[in-house]
Order: structure tokens, then C-alpha cells, then sequence
């Protein structure tokens, strides 16, 4: 109360989760096009947002479309779903699920979920408690971090290596955990850096959660979009060793991140984090949980049983073609270097190299300012955790590729402070 009036919000605003210096993905982009010179009549070319199906050559299976039309005209999927998600799209997403993995799935395992980041909510919400840490990948996927903020749970950072395609730093592991660390995320196949972990990889992170006592989070929205040396490994396959908290979508594989499908999975059959007590926990927490619409969810058993494996392989190809035309393409620039070559999902890191510039402070100023002059949208490496850094999305069409790729060479020549001889 101040001057007998109450204040309106938090009571005690010491206290509330600092969420300001959070950067989004979706509001640094939105930044990011309003500094485009629409008077510059170049067309703009985003490789900014993992969204494939802005472009033509990127769009889902007919099986998909046909599966939702059709519940939508059944008008037997207009009311409510139960909170958990439809019995019949449960049971269809475990047995997806079971296909590669050493035991079945149970449609008791997993939750149905508004999208991917609706299942990092509820991953993070469930294992909150005071005093908590958890550890979360640096580069990540910057969500990870403002969940984190709004439930009171500190966020640890454990680096990936570049210089060893990316991998987890183990050891840097051990080092942040303690007794109040309650889960390890990993993403795979990895948004931003564009790799696959291989087998070997993924037991050593399984055993080492293991040996800390805590469950790992496996963020696998990219799931199966490899396309390179290392298949894609589910790490439920070390759910013997480690409970796994697995998290999904149809939106990447499927090519509709706007039908806000996803899941949350408990890969878990040793029952060593699983208890009554989580499931009631989880069964609550999801009756005040928005889930997808009930006629999307209707149409999952049909997608996943019938899509013909020929749509998921163009994918593939197409992600395959793009990542070649992107790394040759960051070859002829010089100020930023690849080091290593995407495998999987539909972004890459590049190395920003600041000495070769004469008028650019930084990767958010590199970023704006190619906005501004080339009307070419992509990622300051800041936004998901590495300065001087930049994040390419290379999933749209060649010829935009291509176009955005020499507009950044052409930057590049513009502002470098080296002389080139004619």
C-alpha cells in the first residue's frame, strides 16, 4: 500500500523473475524487419525464422492436409478435448515414438501440447522447485531461458564445442551440477549449430546424467531431419540409463509449425523418475494448460501412419541441397567462417570476424545494418547465446538462398577494411 492506495501487479517487485534481458528469436526478428528500407526495392529474403513452409519448395504431405480436412468435416472434433490430449493421437504418437526405440511406449506417457515450446513449459514448470538449477546448452534456443525465468529456476550453461562439431562439454557438466540441478537439456538434432549427435555421444551424456541423479530433457523437434554422417538418434534409445523427457512436434518433419502440435513424453521405463505422484502432478498442471485443436489432434493417428516415407525423404534432400548452397556460398564471404558443416535440422552458426570490418561494432549491428542496406534477414549470434556469432537458416527456397547469400558478400565488400586490387 502506498499513500492508501494498492499497488497494481507484483507485490514485491525485487522479487519477480528478471525476464527484460531475455532475448526472443521472434522479437529480435520483428526488430529486425522494421529496420528494413522498403525504399530500397530489393525483395526481402528472411533466413532468420525455422519456418520452411513460407517457401514453395517447402510444404507438407497431402496425407496431412487431407487428415485435417476431413476431421474438420466430420464435425465430430468441435468440442473440448480431454487436457491430456485425444486418446487415439496419444496412442498414435507413442507408437511413432516406439518405432525406434528398444521397448513400447505408452499412450500413458506422453501429453499432448501446443506446439514444442508449450512441452518446454511443462518440462521446466514440473520439475521446478525452490532453489533449483537446471542445465540448458550454450548456443541454445533462447525459450529455455525465459521459462526458466518466469518459474524461479536458475539457468547453468554448459558450452557445445565447435571445434569438436559441436558436442556437449562434458566435463563442464559435472562441473556446474550439484545437488540441486534437476535436469540437463540437450538439443538433437541442434538448433542453432546444425549437428547431429552420434551414438557414441549421446550414451556418454546419458551416463553421465546418470551418474549426476538427474533426468535429461531431449528436445527433438528436429527429430529424423539428418542429413549427414550421424543418423538421427532418439535419446529415449538410453532410457534404460537415464529417464528422458522427450519433446516433440509435427512442425519441423512435417512442415506445419503453425498447427501448434506437439508433445511431452516420459521415456522412462526403468521408473526411476516416474512416480503417481509426477502423473498426478502432470495431469493437473495440463487441465489449466490451452491444448492444440481438437481436429489437428484428430488428424495425427492418419499422418503418422500414412505419409509416405517419398515426402520425408525430399525433405531431406531438399534440406541437404540448401545446407550445400549455404556452405559454399559462406565460403566466398570473408568475414565468416563455417566451423562445421551442418548435418541436421535447418540453421548453422557462423564466426563473425569483426577485424575485417570498418564500421561494424558487433553481430547486432552486423545484423541491422545488412537489414537496412540488403533487406536480408538473419540471426546476431547474441539471440541464442554467442556474441560475435551469427545464425543462418538455410531451409528456403535455393534461388533465395543463393540472392540472400551474395547480398551478404556484397555487404561484406561494402564495409571490409581491406583494399581488393582490380
Amino acid at each position: 500500500m502506498e499513500n492508501g492506495t494498492k499497488k497494481w501487479g507484483s507485490e514485491d517487485a525485487e522479487n519477480e523473475p528478471d525476464t527484460t534481458t531475455t532475448i526472443t528469436i521472434k522479437g529480435l526478428i520483428s526488430l529486425l524487419m522494421a529496420n528494413i528500407d522498403e525504399g530500397n526495392n530489393k525483395r526481402l529474403i528472411s533466413l532468420g525464422m525455422g519456418d520452411p513452409s513460407v517457401y514453395t519448395c517447402f510444404h507438407t504431405s497431402h496425407v496431412a492436409t487431407e487428415s485435417v480436412v476431413d476431421a474438420v468435416e466430420s464435425n465430430k472434433y468441435n468440442g473440448y478435448a480431454p487436457t491430456s490430449g485425444l486418446p487415439q493421437a496419444r496412442k498414435a504418437i507413442a507408437e511413432y515414438l516406439s518405432q525406434d526405440l528398444p521397448y513400447k511406449l505408452s499412450p500413458d506417457d506422453v501429453f499432448i501440447t501446443s506446439g514444442c515450446t508449450q512441452a518446454i513449459d511443462v518440462a521446466l514448470s514440473i520439475l521446478t522447485r525452490p532453489g533449483a538449477n537446471i542445465l540448458i546448452p550454450n548456443p541454445g534456443f533462447p525459450i529455455y531461458q525465459l521459462s526458466a525465468s518466469f518459474r524461479g529456476l536458475e539457468v547453468r550453461y554448459y558450452d557445445l564445442l565447435p571445434e569438436k562439431g559441436w558436442e556437449v562439454d562434458l566435463d563442464a557438466i559435472k562441473a556446474l551440477a550439484d545437488q540441486n540441478t534437476v535436469a540437463l537439456v540437450i538439443i538433437n538434432p541442434n538448433n542453432p549449430c546444425g549437428n547431429v549427435y552420434s551414438y557414441q555421444h549421446l550414451k556418454k551424456i546419458a551416463e553421465t546424467a546418470r551418474k549426476l541423479s538427474i533426468p535429461v530433457i531431449a528436445d527433438e523437434v528436429y527429430g529424423h531431419l539428418a542429413f549427414g554422417g550421424n543418423p538421427f538418434v532418439p535419446m529415449g534409445v538410453f532410457g534404460l540409463i537415464v529417464p528422458v523427457l522427450t519433446l516433440g512436434s509435427l512442425s519441423k518433419r512435417w512442415i506445419v509449425p503453425g498447427w501448434r502440435l506437439g508433445w511431452f513424453v516420459i521415456t522412462d521405463p526403468s521408473c526411476l523418475f516416474i512416480t503417481p505422484k509426477i502423473v498426478e502432478r502432470l495431469k493437473k498442471y495440463f487441465d489449466i494448460l490451452g491444448g492444440p485443436a481438437t481436429f489437428i489432434q484428430a488428424a495425427v493417428p492418419r499422418i503418422m501412419e500414412q505419409t509416405d516415407r517419398t515426402f520425408f525423404k525430399k525433405t531431406i534432400n531438399l534440406l541437404k541441397q540448401a545446407s550445400d548452397i549455404c556452405l559454399e556460398k559462406i565460403q566466398e564471404i570473408p568475414c565468416i567462417t563455417c566451423p562445421h558443416k551442418p548435418e541436421g535440422s535447418m540453421a548453422v552458426m557462423v564466426k563473425l570476424n569483426l577485424s575485417l570490418l570498418k564500421d561494424i561494432n558487433d553481430d547486432i549491428d552486423f545484423c541491422f545494418k545488412l537489414a537496412k542496406e540488403e533487406s536480408v534477414i538473419i540471426l546476431p549470434g547474441v539471440a541464442v547465446g554467442l556474441k560475435n556469432w551469427l545464425r543462418i537458416t538455410f531451409a528456403a527456397d535455393p534461388s533465395f538462398l543463393e540472392e540472400g547469400l551474395e547480398r551478404i558478400k556484397s555487404f561484406y565488400h561494402r564495409h571490409t577494411n581491406i583494399q581488393y586490387s582490380n
